[in-house]
């Protein structure tokens, strides 16, 4: 939960020159890496997606450090500190299936069928109309998220640094449009791996010096346990049963199961292009497959550096949360920490983390957004047949406006009480349908592009409908679900399901595709193909590998270099992390 803080800041803190010179060097390196690719970008491709040049570990830890935006470290560490370890919900089934089964089954037709965004995929299945009102509606979606992230940061730096609203928004903004109109998603991702260094170095401190001041993990439990006040649990699934819905999150596990971890935790990483475009920027097929595979990897232990922190804030300073009048605001709770246990030069990094995890969020929806727009809607639709570096100025001049707009949405985000469920609401509005329609059309070759597209809009409004038969429930005092985040997991459970039922409706009614036409781009008309040859790859990659091998008929593929195995390994470890929280 993300909310606006209150009166004077309970949680400015008092740099050190120390500290000030620690954030310049990060703000100059950033630039200066914009800089240094701006020489390299020659073509529109370079700059929109990288050359498809980078390798796996790279596009992997850009992948992950991506999604570590404002709403991720500052909104899952306040859910940590209000709701307790159900937060872990959102990793472990929200996200790492998800990443998974992009990286097994997704990236094959996606790397495969020689597509440039999530979007144009749709083109190919589903027609130009399909094509334009996905990248609209991805268009203005992601330039929300981007505001988001904006506005998220904003408070912070009010409180944290004193600095006004708009200054932090204009600054930061400036900065984020330097190395993105300088370097393109090149800069964007090489500047996501380094954030996630800093991000990482700006938590574990925190993490493991507020775990020691409450006596490890076993005096955080004692505590939380004894605290009456507080609303949270310590346990993952406890109170989640039908009929006996007692968790703080409100949901039951039907809705958190289906609504969070397949549909809006699927649509999330398979066709959110903000993400997916990391992967697209691999130098092959395997790579490409590795990426989401390698980014769940530390997806899959960050939340121990997130969550914890907010169980820490809940069990030491709990009281400043509580009243009607809070000294402090949940999403205040990792910034409060860094104020009571770090020193300068330490508190530097913090903040300094904090400015990475701002930037990177923003930098990922940009470089996503200038994508969609350059390709999906002005090559396509606007200017086609136009020299390459005509789109390639353009690129930059799109970043330019996205950036601009996204200060605009910022104030957008401003009105949101919650921006956490605002966030969730727009995944339920525009991720669950696309979704959606994306997996019937793989599976279900007769499904036409009339039946997809309509579909598709359906699938928006239907949670649209549902968001708002809830908000009258709730001024009506009797809601219809147990909480906002609830509703946003049925929402999209209901966009899920009028998406496929209007698609079945209409199908026998409209014209289907040939399978020459769809050639490649179902389960049924060749797209397995895909799938022999990212093995054919694998084991080409294993050879050259393989130095000094005389026989190359020998040389197998290392168990950790198989998408599949690495994934299910993964998929299996994620489950197991649940065990000491049921």
């Amino acid at each position: 939960m993300i909310t606006g803080a209150v009166g004077e800041s309970a949680i400015r803190l008092s740099l050190s020159w120390v500290d000030w010179l620690i954030l310049v060097i990060y703000f100059a390196m950033i630039v200066w890496i914009g800089y240094t690719i701006h020489k390299q970008q020659k073509s529109s491709e370079d700059f929109l997606l990288a050359g498809r040049s980078m390798p796996a570990w790279i596009a992997g830890l850009a992948f992950c450090a991506a999604n570590l935006g404002a709403t991720e470290i500052l909104g899952m560490a306040a859910n940590g500190a209000q709701i307790g370890m159900p937060t872990i919900h959102y990793y472990l089934i929200g996200a790492i299936p998800g990443m998974v089964f992009l990286g097994i089954f997704m990236m094959p037709f996606y790397y495969g069928s020689g597509v440039r965004s999530v979007p144009e995929f749709m083109r190919k299945r589903f027609g130009k109309g399909a094509q334009l009102i996905v990248s609209l509606c991805f268009a203005v979606s992601t330039i929300l998220q981007a505001g988001i992230n904006l506005y998220a940061m904003a408070l912070i730096l009010q409180a944290m640094l004193g600095w006004s609203q708009w200054t932090a928004i204009i600054l930061s903004a400036i900065f984020v449009l330097a190395y993105i109109t300088l370097g393109g998603l090149t800069s964007a991702i090489y500047n996501e791996v380094m954030q996630f260094f800093v991000i990482v170095a700006a938590l574990i401190p925190v993490t493991i010096v507020g775990l020691h001041q409450v006596g490890g993990w076993s005096g955080l439990t004692a505590k939380l346990s004894s605290m009456q006040d507080w609303s949270g649990s310590i346990h993952a699934w406890a109170g989640t049963g039908f009929g006996n819905v007692t968790n703080p999150v409100g949901g039951d596990w039907f809705s958190i199961l289906m609504g969070l971890g397949f549909v809006l935790g699927f649509g999330y990483w398979t066709t959110n292009f903000t993400e997916v475009q990391r992967a697209f920027a691999a130098k092959s097929m395997t790579a490409a497959r590795m990426t989401p595979i390698i980014g769940a990897i530390p997806k899959m232990l960050i939340w121990l550096i997130i969550i914890i922190p907010g169980l820490v804030a809940a069990a030491t300073v709990g009281n400043l949360f509580a009243g009607d009048h809070p000294v402090l605001q949940y999403n205040e709770a990792i910034p409060y920490l860094f104020k009571m246990y770090l020193p300068n030069g330490v508190l530097g990094v913090a903040i300094t983390g904090m400015m990475a995890s701002f930037m990177a969020g923003m930098a990922a929806n940009v470089s996503s957004f200038n994508t969609v727009v350059v390709y999906d809607l002005v090559q396509d639709y606007i200017k086609p047949g136009e020299k390459d570096a005509y789109y390639l100025k353009l690129g930059r001049w799109i970043t330019f406006a996205g950036i601009v707009i996204s200060v605009g949405t910022a104030w957008i985000a401003s009105q949101f009480g919650n921006i956490m469920t605002y966030l969730q609401t727009l995944f339920s509005f525009f991720n669950a349908p696309l979704f959606a329609v994306f997996i019937l059309g793989l599976v279900w070759k007769r499904v036409s592009n009339v039946a997809g597209t309509v579909a598709y809009v359906a699938g928006i409004i239907a949670p649209l409908i549902t968001y708002i038969l809830y908000l009258n429930s709730v001024a009506a005092g009797n809601p219809i679900f147990g909480s906002a985040t609830a509703e946003t997991w049925y929402g999209a459970i209901i966009s899920l399901f009028a998406t496929w039922i209007v698609a079945a409706i209409l199908t026998p009614f409209t014209k289907a595709k040939t399978e020459e036409e769809l050639e490649g781009l179902t389960f049924s008309t060749g797209g397995m193909k895909y799938f022999k040859a990212a093995k054919d790859e694998e084991l080409e990659d294993a050879k050259r590998a393989a130095k000094g091998v005389k026989d190359t008929a020998l040389v197998k593929v290392p168990w950790f270099k198989k998408p599949a195995v690495l994934g299910s390994i993964i998929f299996i470890l994620g489950l197991v992390f649940y065990i000491p929280f049921f």
